[in-house]
């Protein structure tokens, strides 16, 4: 096991999945705390308040209107069955066409108004509902950026995207559609119960009495979305990271015939997510056929109770009209509460994702500093205030607080060493460049920076002293130009380009189709390993640091390249202090000093021939690798 230990074990278990075809199963576990994700998603909306509670007038007075509309329609409904009547009795009574002309204009000028606020109620919530999930795209954003290594060590790559993507589409697309449906369906339903209660209390009792079967069944189906929703978000997290890391390794894939293993594993979760998702969707689109079935049958009651209220002459028919179309409009917005609020489920399952991630636990703060202090800390690293000197004081670290790697290291680096670190897989070697730069934090001790704790520093001025290269590349999807110039964006083309001749890359870059416009792809598949390493290579020595962090960094460099480039990577190191971990023991003779680790201490220093006139571990590691290469060279 290499320095990362059990940490990384995780990290790489999504691939190794993909590879054997194995892998756990997430479980699907209702939302812990439905009121707390509540809560914190009203939170979100405290700042809109302004607009929210225009969005509420608007429903309201666009509810008022519609919701008048059915008695207005009533009246003109009665004066033509009144008008008719009397025309068959023979009274002599006419129909009063001009009131009925009066109470049409009406009526379309109120179905005019409740259109004009719903739509502006519904552009305003949507452009509500974007923005808050916009800002919690940028806090999670920023999250990402506060987060210790060690949390990415331990998660897929492909579950950390979900959160960003899946789960908050799930909450733009909820907030946007159903946030509405229930603002306005709570206001028709209050606008309605009253206009119901103004034609008939009889009738408006006689209504009521589906309202409880009505709610009973929205109860039981909206317990049982709840799990559906939840399964199908958790599936969907665990299908990305499936995707995410099969795609961006599927050289390894092809070259394990693994294709076979990693299909089986996608089917398999790809069938809980449909098995999860027609579930959830089932029970989300079943609530409103059901509310309409009851809807019906209190139809038929009221329509049996209007009938006789009329022949007793205690309301008309135009009344009855208009009951009956509030009743049908009270049971719409019943089914869409049941719907939406079926609907929510999954915006709260999503919802609880996303807060989990927003709730995770930080890298300790940096020291707080004012703009001065910020630039003034910029020019003296600039200005090569720093020299190198880096002390190691008691440190004790594990990935893990019951899990000790480093144990008690102490050692004194001077300004200008180059120091080599060797020693077996596990012995720390990695670990111990990557405390210097606070990617993890210690355990106990200190380590300190030309006398000052390396924890005074923030990181980003901490990381500013180191240069750093390391066996994995990482360039992005951008050209050759900017990757050098990652981390020092105030470079000149001209230093950019000095600092590629220097690593030896201008020759090769200027027979690229573009040269240093050449644009890589995402995975900068496009040039090979060994160009790979040289523009990281090149972005370091036009970072110009203090210190040098050295990782194998020409392992993947031919052998007449990488004798140009210890050339100027020895060029670069003159007059800096440079951390070499080393796995080809005959690349670091020339060290001032070896520190020789196993197990997390460190059991031999010196230089090269000083260790191998001790004849302990570092000359049986040299001794061993010579022969090996002895062996393999016949």
């Amino acid at each position: 096991m290499n320095e990362h230990g059990e940490h990384k074990e995780k990290q790489d278990s999504g691939m190794g999945d993909a590879l054997m075809g194995g892998g756990g199963q997430g479980v699907a576990e209702k939302a812990k705390d439905i009121k707390g994700t509540i809560k914190k998603l009203i939170n979100h909306f405290a700042p809109y308040k302004f607009q929210l509670g225009i969005v509420a007038l608007f429903a309201v007075v666009s509810t008022v209107f519609s919701v008048i509309g059915p008695r207005v329609m009533g009246r003109v409904t009665t004066i033509l069955v009144d008008g008719i009547v009397a025309n068959i009795m023979g009274t002599g009574l006419l129909t009063d066409f001009r009131q009925m002309g009066w109470l049409t204009g009406v009526l379309i000028g109120l179905y005019i108004i409740s259109a004009v606020t719903n739509f502006f109620q519904e552009f305003i919530m949507a452009r509500l509902s974007v923005k808050v999930t916009y800002n919690l795209r940028q806090k999670i954003s920023e999250k990402m950026h506060r987060l210790p290594i060690n949390y990415y060590d331990t998660r897929s790559q492909g579950e950390v995207l979900s959160r960003m993507t899946n789960d908050v589409d799930m909450i733009s697309a909820t907030l946007s559609t159903n946030l509405t449906q229930l603002i306005t369906s709570g206001t028709t339903i209050i606008g309605v119960l009253v206009m119901m209660l103004s034609i008939s209390w009889l009738m408006t009792v006689a209504a009521l009495l589906v309202i409880p079967l009505s709610m009973m069944i929205l109860m039981a189906v909206m317990k049982k979305s709840h799990v559906h929703f939840s399964a199908q978000q958790e599936a969907m997290g665990e299908l990305s990271g499936i995707v995410e890391e099969t795609y961006s390794s599927h050289n390894v894939v092809r070259a394990y015939n693994g294709e076979e293993d990693a299909k089986v594993k996608f089917r398999k979760v790809n069938a809980r997510v449909r098995q999860s998702g027609w579930k959830a969707q089932f029970m989300s689109n079943i609530v409103e056929p059901i509310f309409n079935m009851v809807g019906n049958l209190g139809y038929v009651l009221i329509a049996v109770l209007g009938g006789f209220l009329v022949v007793q002459r205690t309301v008309t028919i135009g009344d009855v009209q208009a009951f009956i179309q509030y009743v049908q409009t009270f049971t719409q917005p019943l089914g869409e509460i049941g719907a939406a609020g079926n609907m929510l489920q999954g915006t709260i399952a999503a919802a609880e994702r996303v807060f989990e991630f927003l709730d995770e636990e930080e890298e300790p703060a940096d020291p707080e500093r004012t703009e001065i202090d910020h630039k003034e800390a910029a020019e003296m690293i600039a200005s090569g205030v720093y020299k190198g000197r880096v002390s190691f004081q008691n440190v004790k670290f594990g990935y893990s607080p019951d899990k000790i790697i480093l144990h008690d290291f102490s050692k004194e680096v001077y300004p200008g060493q180059k120091i080599a670190i060797v020693g077996p897989t596990g012995a720390g070697k990695t670990t111990v460049v990557k405390l210097l730069m606070r990617f993890y934090e210690i355990n106990g001790g200190k380590i300190m920076i030309d006398d000052i704790d390396s924890t005074e520093f923030t990181r980003a001025e901490l990381r500013d002293i180191f240069g750093m290269v390391l066996q994995d590349t990482w360039l992005y999807n951008a050209s050759i130009m900017e990757n050098i110039r990652y981390g020092s964006s105030n470079a000149t083309d001209e230093e950019v380009i000095a600092a590629a001749k220097a690593a030896h890359a201008h020759n090769f870059i200027k027979t690229l189709p573009g040269g240093y416009d050449m644009i890589l792809n995402e995975e900068a598949s496009n040039i090979s390993a060994g160009q790979k390493q040289l523009f990281t290579i090149a972005r370091v020595i036009l970072k110009n640091p203090a210190i040098l962090i050295l990782d194998e960094a020409t392992s993947s460099i031919d052998t007449r390249t990488e004798v140009l480039i210890q050339g100027a990577m020895k060029k670069l190191m003159q007059g800096r202090t440079s951390f070499v971990i080393a796995h080809r023991l005959s690349t670091i003779r020339d060290a001032d000093v070896i520190f020789v680790m196993k197990d997390g201490d460190i059991l031999e220093s010196g230089n090269h021939d000083q260790l191998m006139e001790q004849g302990g571990f570092y000359a049986d590691l040299y001794n061993s690798q010579f022969d090996n290469e002895e062996e393999v060279a016949s």
